[in-house]
């Protein structure tokens, strides 16, 4: 199982290898269509295999474990082979004694620019900026990060340190999306240096509680299951008390809105409205969502 998978990581070198993503990639290029660029269709399948099939971590992954990620490209603009797309990115893992999934994160990232000409490939070089690999590189580290989050208190830090090195050389170039000048505060820049703030290591040990001692024994425990999941939205509100920077706590309230709802809907009376109360506070961006919980 992956857990002891986590705790042979943190105490031996792991030398099996295997996949750990399961991707799936869409583009529409309905806004840049002509002639000359048919060979569009080539990109979904080429960043599908470069995620696929790239040994990304040292563990073995058993087939049900992968990570589902989803990414959907909407090309918006394209000058002699340079494009400006729109990307969602979205990333599930299975939540233990269940057939179900949950949802790890939902990142819309508006500021993605890249060169992509016929017969291209797309190769690994952590050392190197490339618009292409480096962006998608960093959004494979982050998905690593948030999912070994959930399994170890803070397990995900190899992989957010790598997705730090990506943004610290993609910054040096100055390439779109990776500085803090693009006037907003949902770019890659934002999202790692909050995710590596020690700051917020509330946030990421709440994750953990959330998935390990919450969703993965709910079906064993309900009850307990929602004692866990309520003390880790407690620790989320301490964590933002001390820090001006709520870009991943609202990647992971927009992940897990819904499913919170869901959790607390058939809970006792007192504790569903406590549920409400800490959740309007919290995420009130979304407080139709919550307002089912009343």
């Amino acid at each position: 199982m992956r857990l002891l998978l986590l705790l042979l990581y943190l105490g031996a070198f792991q030398s099996a290898l295997a996949q750990e993503i399961r991707a799936r990639v869409t583009v529409n290029s309905s806004q840049v269509q002509n002639a000359s660029l048919d060979y569009l269709d080539q990109l979904a399948p080429l960043v599908e295999e470069y995620i696929n099939d790239y040994n990304w971590t040292e563990f073995t992954f058993e087939e049900h474990e992968r990570i589902r990620m989803n990414m959907q490209i909407a090309l918006v603009s394209e000058s002699n082979g340079s494009f400006e797309a729109n990307v969602v990115i979205t990333a599930e893992r299975p939540i233990y004694n269940t057939m179900q999934q949950t949802s790890l994160l939902i990142i819309n990232d508006s500021q993605w620019r890249f060169t992509f000409n016929r017969g291209q490939t797309i190769t690994h070089d952590p050392f190197q900026y490339n618009d292409l690999a480096s962006f998608l590189d960093f959004y494979v580290f982050i998905v690593l990060g948030m999912d070994f989050d959930t399994f170890s208190e803070l397990g995900g830090t190899p992989f957010y340190r790598q997705a730090q090195n990506i943004l610290e050389i993609a910054a040096g170039v100055g390439a779109l999306g990776w500085t803090t000048g693009t006037g907003t505060r949902r770019n890659r820049h934002y999202l790692i240096t909050g995710l590596t703030d020690p700051a917020q290591e509330g946030l990421r040990k709440a994750i953990y509680q959330y998935h390990r001692r919450g969703l993965d024994i709910f079906t064993l425990n309900p009850d307990q299951a929602r004692q866990n999941i309520f003390a880790s939205l407690e620790m989320i509100q301490e964590a933002r008390r001390i820090t001006t920077d709520d870009y991943a706590f609202e990647v992971f309230f927009g992940a897990k809105s819904r499913e919170l709802t869901s959790i607390f809907l058939d809970d006792e009376a007192s504790r569903r409205l406590d549920a409400y109360l800490l959740l309007s506070n919290l995420d009130p961006s979304r407080l139709s969502e919550y307002d089912r919980l009343q």
